[in-house]
């Protein structure tokens, strides 16, 4: 049986510590989302001045990106690359970049997903928050 990494409360709050940092310094408003390595949300933190859609689409990148155990954005390509059939799969709720993976020592623990300013921002916030505790 093999023992395997996990988030913990702690790493939650500095990843959105870390991501919400992010955003700030460049003046973006948006909401950060964290799940475990099963898609279910930990943490959410809506910005002041962020959209409401943002909400559902912070988990969404989030559980699309732990499911598929990669960047969301690897399926945003797929499509715009005619793989449209890949809209109907299911689970995986959001195709848009923004949703990034956490891995430690190779066990996908859990994911990141940003949204509210452009797809590869919101990536970039991303991993600004999973570089929190990962170093």
């Amino acid at each position: 049986m093999k023992t395997k990494n996990s988030l913990e409360a702690s790493d939650v709050k500095a990843i959105l510590s870390a991501a919400e940092t992010e955003a700030l310094a460049n003046d973006w408003a948006v909401t950060i989302a964290v799940v475990d390595d099963g898609g279910h949300l930990l943490g959410l933190h809506r910005m002041d001045g962020a959209a409401a859609s943002t909400a559902h689409m912070a988990p969404a990148k989030a559980v699309t990106s732990i499911l598929g155990r990669r960047e969301s954005k690897v399926y945003e390509d797929l499509v715009l690359n005619g793989r449209v059939t890949m809209m109907s799969a299911p689970a995986l709720q959001a195709l848009l970049e923004g949703g990034v993976p956490i891995v430690v020592d190779g066990d996908f623990v859990g994911a990141v997903g940003v949204s509210g300013v452009k797809s590869e921002q919101d990536a970039q916030i991303a991993r600004a928050g999973i570089a929190a505790i990962l170093g």
